[in-house]
């Protein structure tokens, strides 16, 4: 037997049987209760499922279910007449009004939705997350004083372990320092933020393209510490779209703090007071040519005749 001849025998469809084609109005008393009533309409269709087991399609008249029929399955047994329901479901045809596709909720949201009061969980294996503080108050397996402790614990001195001061210990300190935390931001976090944040606020943004000057020398850019600080900062500009945003050192915008600096006024001139030395005022103008003679006046006549 060849291969083809092999394939045509499993891709066969099996032959209508027809008592189960003829049971038409067994399917549809079928369909009639499960359906409410007066949403099943004509006989669609008739599809043979394999040997004696047909299928009978009805029109869904439910309103909202438009495309949608109702599946009837008739079998009969082999070398028996009698037919009998197999199942009734309500299934999709071609063109059917379908519901979209289901998203998980960590894929449908997005940067914004989570408001007041909402949580939102993180996997325990989330990649853009690492193992932070790991119990750095704990000796090693093969250390001395790891078995020497715990042979204490196990005494009657078992007291003196509980009074070390804990203030001194790694984990207080740790906790002073702000660096007992369950977990940290893994390299893949750092990447994906640094990623997202250079979308936004980076040297390919068009405000960065148009800008005067980079951020790296703006007065208003405020660094952050670790190692995302060599190349992001946080805007403390009130002006500028990236105000207390976290910007790129290759971003940039029109407020930028060396862009445009304001002309001073010019200054005055002080005022020049000669306060060492006196100034002559003459009473007479002086005498030229084509002046006016002189006309005495009535005091110096007065005075000639005395």
């Amino acid at each position: 037997m060849s291969a083809a001849t092999t394939r045509s025998r499993t891709r066969r469809t099996p032959a209508l049987d027809r008592l189960c084609a003829e049971a038409v109005d067994l399917a549809r008393e079928a369909a009639l209760e499960a359906a409410d009533p007066g949403f099943v309409g004509e006989h669609v269709d008739a599809v043979s499922e394999g040997d004696r087991v047909v299928t009978h399609f009805f029109e869904c008249l439910q309103p909202g279910y438009r495309g949608w029929r109702w599946a009837v399955t008739i079998a009969r047994a082999s070398r028996a007449k009698n037919v009998t329901v197999d199942e009734t479901v309500l299934l999709p045809g071609g063109d059917a009004l379908l519901a979209p596709e289901w998203v998980p909720w960590s894929e449908r949201l997005r940067p914004g939705d989570l408001g007041p009061g909402d949580l939102l969980p993180t996997e325990a294996d989330d990649l853009r997350l690492e193992p932070g503080y790991t119990g750095g108050d704990e000796p090693p397996p093969n250390a001395v004083v790891s078995s020497e402790m715990t042979e204490l614990a196990d005494t009657e001195d078992a007291e003196f372990v509980t009074r070390t001061p804990s203030r001194g210990a790694i984990s207080a300190v740790a906790e002073e320092l702000g660096l007992r935390r369950a977990r940290v931001l893994s390299r893949y976090g750092l990447h994906v933020a640094a990623d997202r944040w250079e979308e936004a606020f980076g040297a390919k943004t068009p405000m960065a393209q148009a800008a005067p000057a980079s951020c790296v020398s703006c007065g208003f850019l405020m660094r952050l510490g670790g190692s995302l600080g060599q190349a992001f900062g946080v805007c403390a500009n009130e002006f500028s779209p990236a105000d207390g945003r976290i910007v790129s050192l290759d971003y940039g915008c029109g407020g930028h703090s060396e862009a445009a600096v304001m002309p001073k006024p010019p200054r005055p001139a002080p005022p020049v007071l000669d306060s060492m030395a006196s100034d002559e005022f003459p009473l007479r103008p002086a005498r030229d040519s084509g002046s006016v003679p002189e006309v005495p006046d009535a005091e110096s006549e007065d005075l000639g005749h005395s």
